[in-house]
């Protein structure tokens, strides 16, 4: 009888972990991180976050204006280095006007797509690619032209444009169904 009821009691433990184990699965499978006061899901296309991000209203705009809605919400994967609006406003002033008018159009893509690269790029997969490169590892951006990043202590990675400017990634692995957004301190300007 003791073993009948330690067996029954193990199955029943163990019908019982399984169950919750199921229970959370979708749970698990929506683990958001908070940019810009808003949760990103990763069931949702990079456009389909970014537009509740209230850090990000300036990029959303340009990514309307440079008619890029359609690919950034295509199935990619893209990971996208996305500056804050804080970061657009380091800019020199009328920057961000002056790209925004449809005669710049070509300008602004340009500098939008020097954002994003082809694949998905998690923080890990940009350090490995670091140590790889003996410190620093060169990314092809959909614009053409590198990226360059580089270890800042041991935990941090920053992104640097081919006119030397820096950018921090402040929020890194912020997954999406079409990829990954790393958010950046700084906007990134091609030569």
């Amino acid at each position: 009888m003791n073993a009948k009821t330690s067996l029954r009691a193990i199955m029943l433990a163990a019908g019982l972990s399984l169950g919750a184990a199921i229970a959370a699965a979708p749970v698990m499978a929506e683990m958001t991180v908070m940019v810009g006061g808003a949760p990103m899901y990763p069931s949702k296309n990079i456009v389909e976050n970014a537009v509740n991000s209230k850090d990000h209203t300036t990029l959303v705009a340009a990514v309307k204006a440079a008619g890029l809605v359609d690919t950034l919400a295509s199935a990619g994967p893209f990971t996208v280095f996305a500056p804050t609006n804080e970061a657009f406003a380091k800019l020199p002033k009328g920057t961000v006007d002056t790209l925004l008018k449809p005669e710049n159009k070509d300008k602004l893509t340009a500098v939008l797509t020097y954002h994003v690269v082809a694949g998905h790029l998690t923080a890990q997969d940009l350090a490995d690619k670091v140590d790889q490169g003996g410190g620093k590892a060169m990314l092809k951006t959909v614009q053409g032209e590198d990226l360059t990043v580089m270890r800042s202590g041991r935990s941090h990675l920053t992104v640097t444009d081919s006119k030397g400017d820096v950018a921090q990634i402040t929020i890194a692995n912020v997954l999406q169904s079409n990829g990954v957004i790393h958010v950046i301190n700084k906007v990134l300007i091609p030569g």
